[in-house]
C-alpha cells in the first residue's frame, strides 16, 4: 500500500502560477515524497494505458538505482549537429532556475530528473525507422518513481503557466491517486509468436568489413572502425515492452536495463558499458572492448576467458580504448585512477576484456561535457575519433539512431549517469529493429565478425522471445 501524504504541492501550484505571469513563461513545480517499496516494473506497467509512448525505465547493473518516468511534462529536444550537449545543457539549467522545487532529500535522481540521450552521429541522414526520435531527446516525466540504495521516492512535476488556475492542484492530485491506485502486480500477457527473422543484407556488410580491412592494411590513419548491422523481426502482435523488460531484468541483471519510449517507439535494452557516472566530483567510467562468447561447461568458460585475456588482437583493441577514455578523463579529473591489466565481465551469452576508472572532476566539469569528451569510445566508432565515425558515415547502411549512443538520465544538481546504449532494439509495434557491432581491425575476418554479432543479438533476441538461426 502506497500511501501519498498531504503535501506542499498546492502551494507550490499557486507560486508558481504567479511566477508564470510574473516572467511570461511557464514555470515547474517539483515535490518528492518518500514512499514505500513499488515493484518498478509494475509501476511502470500500470502507466500503459494512460501514457503509453511517454515513459522510460532505467536500472543500473547493481540494481541498487531504478528510475521509472510516466508522461512528459517538458521535452528539451535537438535535431542541430553541433554543440547539442552543451545546448542540452543551458536549456536544462534554464528550465531548473524557474523551478520551485520541494525536495528535503539528498539522494541522487529525487526532485526533477530529465531522461533520454543522443544519437550516435547527427550529421548521419536520418531514416524512417528513427523518425520518433530527435537526435537529442530528453522528457523530464509528470510522475517519477525512484529507487536508490533501497528507498523509494515518488516525484510529481508539474508545469504552471500563467492561464492555469488552483484547479491544478486538484487535477494532478486525483491523477496521481488514479496511478498509484492501479498498480497491480505485473502479469505478462499471453506469448506472441515470432513470424519472421531477416538479417538486413549480411552479405553486403560483409564486403564492407573487407573492404574496411583492406583500407587499414593500406596504411591509412585508421586503425580502427566500428561496423555495426541490423536484424528485422516481425511477430503476429504487438510486441508487449513489459514482457521484454521483465525477461531482461531475468537474463541481464548484471546490466543497465533502460526501455525509453517516444511517440509510440520504444528503445530497448541490456547494455552492459557504462559510458559515465558522476555522483558530486566522483566519476566513474568503464572501458569495455574484446569479447568471446561463454562456454558450455565452466571448464570451456575458463578457457575460452583466458583465451580472450591472452589474445593479441582483442588486447590491442582494448587498450585502444583505455588510452582514449584515460585521455578524456585527465581534461576534466584532477586524478584518475585504472588498473594497469583488464579483467574479465561475463555476461550470460558473451564475455568481456574490461577496464573499470574512476577520477575526482575539476570544478567546471558537467556530466553531458564528459558525455561529450567520452562518445564515441574506440569501443563504438574507432580510432580515430573523427575519421573513424567519418568512415562509418560513408560505408554503414545502418541509420544507428540512438543505438551505441549515450542514454541516461541527469538530475537538478548535476549528478546522474549514462550508458553506451548497446545489446539493444527499437520496437514499433509488432515489429522490432535489433542492432549490434564489432570493431573492425587490421586481422579482423568478416565471417568471424559475422559471428561476433549474431552473439551481440543474443540478449535482445532472446527477451523478444525470439529464435536463433
Amino acid at each position: 500500500m502506497v500511501t501519498i501524504q498531504d503535501t506542499e504541492l498546492k502551494e507550490g501550484i499557486q507560486e508558481a502560477i504567479e511566477r508564470a505571469k510574473a516572467l511570461s513563461k511557464p514555470v515547474l513545480v517539483s515535490e518528492v515524497q518518500k514512499i514505500n517499496h513499488i515493484d518498478p516494473l509494475s509501476f511502470y506497467a500500470a502507466g500503459k494505458s494512460r501514457f503509453f509512448g511517454e515513459r522510460f525505465f532505467w536500472k543500473d547493473p547493481s540494481g541498487e538505482a531504478y528510475l521509472l518516468g510516466l508522461g512528459i511534462c517538458r521535452q528539451i529536444q535537438s535535431d542541430e549537429s553541433t554543440g547539442r550537449f552543451d545546448r542540452v545543457e543551458k536549456e536544462w539549467k534554464r528550465f531548473i532556475n524557474n523551478s520551485i522545487i520541494f525536495n528535503p532529500y539528498n539522494n541522487h535522481a529525487t526532485g526533477p530528473v530529465m531522461f533520454g540521450g543522443f544519437s550516435f552521429d547527427p550529421i548521419k541522414e536520418k531514416t524512417k525507422l528513427w523518425s520518433k526520435y530527435s537526435d537529442s531527446l530528453f522528457h523530464v516525466p509528470t510522475y517519477m518513481y525512484s529507487e536508490m540504495n533501497g528507498q523509494a521516492f515518488l516525484t510529481t512535476n508539474v508545469i504552471c503557466t500563467r492561464h492555469d488556475s488552483e484547479s491544478l492542484f486538484e487535477k494532478i492530485v486525483a491523477e496521481r491517486s488514479m496511478l498509484i491506485g492501479s498498480i497491480n502486480d505485473y502479469h505478462p500477457e499471453c506469448a506472441n509468436n515470432l513470424q519472421e527473422e531477416a538479417d538486413i543484407n549480411p552479405e553486403k556488410w560483409m564486403e564492407t568489413v573487407n573492404e574496411v580491412v583492406e583500407e587499414l592494411k593500406s596504411g591509412t590513419s585508421l586503425k580502427k572502425v566500428v561496423l555495426a548491422r541490423e536484424s528485422r523481426l516481425n511477430y503476429e502482435k504487438p510486441i508487449e515492452i513489459e514482457r521484454v523488460l521483465q525477461n531482461l531484468m531475468k537474463m541481464q541483471s548484471e546490466s543497465f536495463i533502460f526501455a525509453f519510449e517516444s511517440n509510440g517507439d520504444c528503445f530497448i535494452g541490456a547494455s552492459p558499458e557504462r559510458l559515465i557516472k558522476k555522483y558530486g566530483e566522483n566519476v566513474f567510467t568503464t572501458c569495455l572492448a574484446g569479447s568471446i562468447p561463454r562456454g558450455k561447461t565452466e571448464e570451456d568458460d575458463h578457457i575460452l576467458g583466458e583465451a580472450l585475456l591472452h589474445d593479441q588482437k582483442n588486447l590491442t583493441e582494448h587498450q585502444y580504448v583505455v588510452d582514449m577514455i584515460k585521455e578524456a578523463m585527465e581534461e576534466s579529473c584532477t586524478e584518475v585512477e585504472l588498473p594497469n591489466e583488464p579483467q574479465l565481465m561475463k555476461m550470460r551469452d558473451i564475455q568481456h576484456l574490461y577496464t573499470p576508472v574512476i577520477g575526482r572532476t575539476k570544478e567546471d566539469a558537467s556530466l553531458l561535457a564528459l558525455v561529450d569528451r567520452l562518445h564515441p569510445t574506440p569501443a563504438l566508432g574507432g580510432l580515430p575519433k573523427r575519421e573513424a565515425v567519418e568512415k562509418i558515415r560513408e560505408v554503414e547502411d545502418l541509420d544507428r539512431g540512438f543505438y551505441a549512443a549515450p542514454l541516461g538520465w541527469m538530475d537538478f544538481r548535476g549528478n546522474g549517469e549514462f550508458a553506451v546504449a548497446i545489446r539493444s532494439g527499437l520496437i514499433q509495434g509488432n515489429e522490432a529493429s535489433l542492432f549490434a557491432g564489432c570493431g573492425v581491425v587490421q586481422d579482423s575476418n568478416a565471417k568471424s565478425e559475422y559471428q561476433e554479432t549474431k552473439i551481440k543479438f543474443r540478449p535482445m533476441l532472446t527477451a523478444l522471445g525470439g529464435y536463433e538461426k
